[in-house]
């Protein structure tokens, strides 16, 4: 994977990640790096779009509330994050750790302490979300009447 798609999935993990399992991956770690905010953590709104069967005119769903948040570290490196919902502090900590992955001494240990262990825990609920679905499943059939 080259360096833009390692990026694109720890953001994205960050971005789905739920708030309290974050900070119980990051509390450990005991870091508490200097930054500066560039863009303070602000909500706001943006529009969904869809399409018909994935492939037909777009069409507005509605609206979803988002936080975001830029931060600059003492070093220069820059931190983004946008998340879903109104946590200031979710976003604010997503983009420090946005900051420190691009870092090379923290990268690693970020990866194995904080990303691996939430990329995890969001696959194990996808795949539990895909069970309860195909419990559910109904197959219909014909029955065809011999005349």
């Amino acid at each position: 994977m080259d360096h833009l798609q390692t990026r694109q999935r720890w953001m994205s993990v960050l971005a789905h990640s739920r708030p309290d399992e974050l900070l119980a991956h990051w509390q450990p770690l005991n870091l508490s790096p200097q930054f500066e905010r560039l863009r303070a953590a602000e909500t706001g709104l943006t529009q969904l779009q869809g399409r018909m069967g994935g492939t037909g005119k777009r069409f507005v769903m509605g609206d979803m509330t988002v936080t975001r948040a830029v931060i600059q570290l003492d070093g220069g490196v820059y931190g983004y994050s946008y998340v879903s919902g109104r946590n200031k502090a979710h976003a604010e900590l997503c983009a420090v750790i946005d900051a420190l992955l691009q870092m090379q001494g923290m990268n690693e240990l970020l990866h194995k302490r904080v990303i691996a262990p939430l990329a995890a825990l969001q696959q194990e609920r996808r795949q539990q979300r895909a069970r309860e679905v195909a419990s559910s499943r109904v197959d219909f059939f014909t029955l065809v009447r011999g005349e």
